[in-house]
């Protein structure tokens, strides 16, 4: 803050101000106030951390994806890259529940500890939220000669 002060012998000499900043509020400002994270977010962080993996075909059990694929067929339908993964958030932690469909001849077991470092991983640099447990479900296997699931054409054009 800067002022004009007059001398006794008439120049005008800037006078600086020595009064210090003062912080409004207190403590670091990063402290101040909550962040929510919504159920969502993390479930789709962890959805699509998942399907990352080489090894997951996809989420969400047949019923899941037969739905999916009729949804995602529908004008302005958006591909739901929530399907196949519950998620719990509190205050600091956070619990996944993720169903999957694994690849014919991939091991179950290392695409499932693989799966679990990606979510976990993501989740927590994303959100700060501790990753307690990542449950697996998986649920189906996919065959090479399977077709993909695909919804009956639609019977109105």
């Amino acid at each position: 803050m800067t002022e004009m002060t007059t001398t006794p012998d008439g120049d005008d000499e800037p006078q600086v101000s020595t009064r210090k900043a003062t912080r409004r509020g207190g403590g670091d400002p990063a402290t101040r106030g909550r962040t929510t994270i919504a159920d969502g977010v993390v479930e789709k962080i962890a959805g699509l951390a998942a399907r990352e993996v080489l090894g997951v075909h996809a989420m969400g059990s047949g019923l899941a994806r037969t739905f999916g694929a009729v949804r995602d067929r529908v004008p302005g339908g958006a591909k739901s890259v929530t399907r196949g993964v519950k998620a719990e958030v509190g205050e600091v932690q956070t619990a996944l529940d993720l169903e999957i469909v694994v690849d014919y001849g991939v091991s179950i077991t290392d695409v499932a500890r693989a799966v679990r470092e990606n979510v976990i991983a993501s989740v927590e640099r994303m959100t700060g939220l501790e990753v307690v447990e990542v449950n697996i479900a998986v649920s189906d296997v996919k065959l090479p000669e399977e077709e993909e699931e695909e919804p009956a054409p639609p019977r109105i054009q």
